[in-house]
């Protein structure tokens, strides 16, 4: 049987990734910080030997907006060599390497350190989760006028059609870095956040803001989008309606 270590194992993607993998009959080992079976905090290492030691395969889903990423990946590297893994995944971002953002920097570097470690690795990129608009879009809907980022468009993808090809490319071989993963379509912020006030019924007039930055420049012309990778099937509407189905 087929071990495989997922870090990230109880966050949005990490969680579907360890579901299928298991479902395809690997030995999965669900890692984070809160995991009942590898409590493991990537950012001291602390147990990780153990979690690693006899996997087939890694899955690096874990990730944390606020830092660290680095320092996480070269722990995670180290017990990787050590233990002799032969195949590290790792799930990054689209334009990483085009938008000037503190935390696409590190997932760049994160990429990089990957790639030199020696061990065999395969790095996916993806657009952006659903998830994240629909966060960004009803936090923003708490306020009487529901502001968003002008002229700025997404390309979101559904995470468990990430979680599809990332569990199907740790049970394949090294594959380094394989085509972009992204969602079906490209779509001003600001229409899906009046798609997201239709779906709940809440009534916001949507306020283009522009903003300033070099950031906010690369997400205007597009530098995390890759429309020419469009593979992924399930629209946001379509990812709402589930949501809602499921609420009810």
């Amino acid at each position: 049987m087929t071990t495989i270590l997922v870090t990230g194992a109880t966050g949005t993607l990490g969680r579907q990734v360890a579901e299928r993998l298991r479902t395809g009959g690997a030995d999965v080992r669900a890692l984070s910080r809160r995991s009942p079976s590898y409590a493991v905090d990537l950012r001291d290492s602390k147990g990780l030997d153990a979690a690693v030691d006899g996997a087939d395969a890694i899955v690096h889903c874990a990730t944390s907006p606020r830092g660290g990423d680095d320092r996480a990946a070269g722990h995670l590297i180290d017990a990787a060599k050590r233990a002799g893994v032969p195949h590290l995944v790792h799930v990054s971002i689209v334009g990483v390497d085009r938008v000037p953002l503190g935390y696409y920097t590190v997932k760049h570097r994160v990429e990089r350190m990957i790639e030199d470690s020696g061990i065999g690795a395969t790095i996916q990129r993806t657009t952006q989760f659903h998830d994240l608009v629909l966060s960004i879009v009803s936090g923003a809907a708490r306020l009487p006028e529901l502001p968003v980022p002008a002229g700025v468009s997404v390309q979101p993808v559904d995470s468990g059609e990430v979680a599809d090809r990332l569990a199907a490319l740790a049970l394949g071989a090294p594959a380094g870095r394989v085509p972009d993963l992204g969602g079906p379509e490209v779509r001003e912020v600001s229409d899906l956040a009046g798609v997201y006030l239709r779906a709940t019924g809440r009534r916001r007039r949507v306020v283009p803001v522009r903003l300033a930055g070099k950031a906010y420049a690369g997400y205007r012309s597009g530098g995390h989008l890759s429309p020419e990778h469009a593979v992924g099937t399930v629209t946001f509407e379509e990812f709402l309606a589930r949501r809602h189905r499921r609420a009810g």
